[in-house]
């Protein structure tokens, strides 16, 4: 059975601050209550909730603020990462959200890995663009240039020898 709680601050794919919302007990008692994140909806808590609702509002506009000049910074920003690739181009490994984060900090950009929308791991060399998704919902992109390490392009005509095979006799048929 699901409780109705108040929430005290912003709790990701759950609500914002001030809101009337839904959760599972176990997630109620286990995390939310203990991190102060929210209390149970009483009468009392009820009254609160317009005065929590108002200061929500107010953070909202600074949020957008904040996460309209960091995307202006992730638009600007030249970035590029150099990896190691095998001599026909395959990378080894590959650039995750977390990587491509940890990018943007060196550089005195502020994101985080929650921030990168990234399907899944970049495992080509080349030029990608990458989308963010900021606080409020701002959303910006970059261009992020991922180049074989030590400045050696990978030849495309490299040739791999092919492996000898060896020749298997020839298998008895079953009836």
């Amino acid at each position: 059975m699901k409780q109705q709680l108040l929430l005290l601050e912003d709790v990701e794919a759950l609500g914002k601050k001030g809101e009337v919302v839904s959760a599972r007990p176990g997630y109620t008692r286990n995390f939310l209550l203990p991190k102060g994140f929210a209390v149970i909806a009483n009468a009392n808590m009820l009254r609160k909730q317009e005065r929590l609702r108002a200061e929500r509002e107010k953070q909202a506009v600074v949020d957008k603020q904040e996460a309209e000049a960091l995307a202006r910074q992730i638009e600007s920003a030249v970035v590029e990462t150099k990896v190691k690739v095998d001599p026909d181009g395959h990378m080894y490994g590959s650039v995750s959200a977390a990587d491509i984060a940890l990018l943007f900090q060196e550089r005195g950009i502020p994101v985080e890995r929650k921030n990168v929308l990234l399907s899944r791991p970049i495992k080509q060399i080349g030029a990608h663009k990458i989308s963010f998704k900021l606080k409020e919902g701002v959303l910006a992109s970059c261009d992020v240039t991922i180049s074989a390490e030590g400045g050696i392009a990978p030849s495309a005509a490299a040739v791999v020898a092919p492996l000898p095979t060896e020749e298997k006799p020839e298998e008895e048929k079953s009836e």
